[in-house]
């Protein structure tokens, strides 16, 4: 199967299975969601989900938390990973977010990336569910869901999101996103994939060599 035909059979699938995919980080507005978006990194939505509501009841807009300590905002994230690094990002956020930006979160991609604490994906998060832009963050289950489906094989992040994005129709990105980021947490799993509940194991690069690999064994 060539390259655009999984690509097909990709958005074919998810576009009947999930045609309306949300983030499962919990927000209300976009500040809120770019602190969940910060504090996710390496960490897991669920954990998120139990800090943010307590964050954002002392912390509700940036500018409460341009005027926050770093001191202060470590002892409520204290419980996610890296608070340390992610306490002294969220105080320059907010600072650079009432500051300059008057608190509100631009859409681009550029100047998203002038945050404290906001690379490239977390950009592409808050653009892409945010403002609807066809922007693809490309994460660990991203990356590796959509190699695994042949649908890339470039060896870096940057090259798999340029990939994605040429090959998706654009109104399609924003989806994209979430479907292989939710296949990646629930079937698609880095150690132990459920390729026998997986509707897409029929055009999987990795299904079709696990199964050469038994194969070779049985004989």
């Amino acid at each position: 199967m060539v390259k655009a035909e999984r690509y097909r059979e990709f958005i074919k699938y998810f576009s009947l299975e999930s045609p309306n995919p949300q983030t499962e980080l919990h927000y209300s507005s976009p500040y809120e969601l770019l602190v969940a978006v910060i504090l996710s990194a390496q960490c897991t939505d669920k954990r998120i989900n139990q800090v943010t509501p307590h964050f954002f009841s002392v912390y509700p807009n940036a500018e409460a938390l341009s005027k926050a300590s770093q001191d202060d905002v470590f002892e409520l994230i204290r419980s996610v990973s890296y608070p340390n690094n992610k306490a002294k990002h969220l105080v320059g956020m907010g600072k650079m977010l009432w500051e300059d930006f008057k608190n509100i979160v631009p859409s681009s991609i550029e100047e998203l990336q002038k945050l404290p604490g906001v690379g490239r994906k977390t950009a592409n998060v808050i653009a892409s569910v945010i403002y609807e832009l066809p922007a693809m963050a490309v994460d660990t289950h991203v990356f590796r869901v959509s190699h695994r489906l042949g649908l890339t094989r470039s060896k870096t992040v940057l090259g798999t999101e340029k990939d994605l994005v040429k090959f998706i129709p654009s109104e399609k990105i924003r989806f994209a996103h979430h479907w292989l980021i939710l296949h990646g947490r629930y079937v698609c799993l880095a150690r132990k994939p459920k390729c026998e509940e997986c509707a897409l194991h029929h055009f999987c690069l990795f299904f079709e060599k696990k199964m050469k690999i038994m194969g070779g064994e049985k004989k």
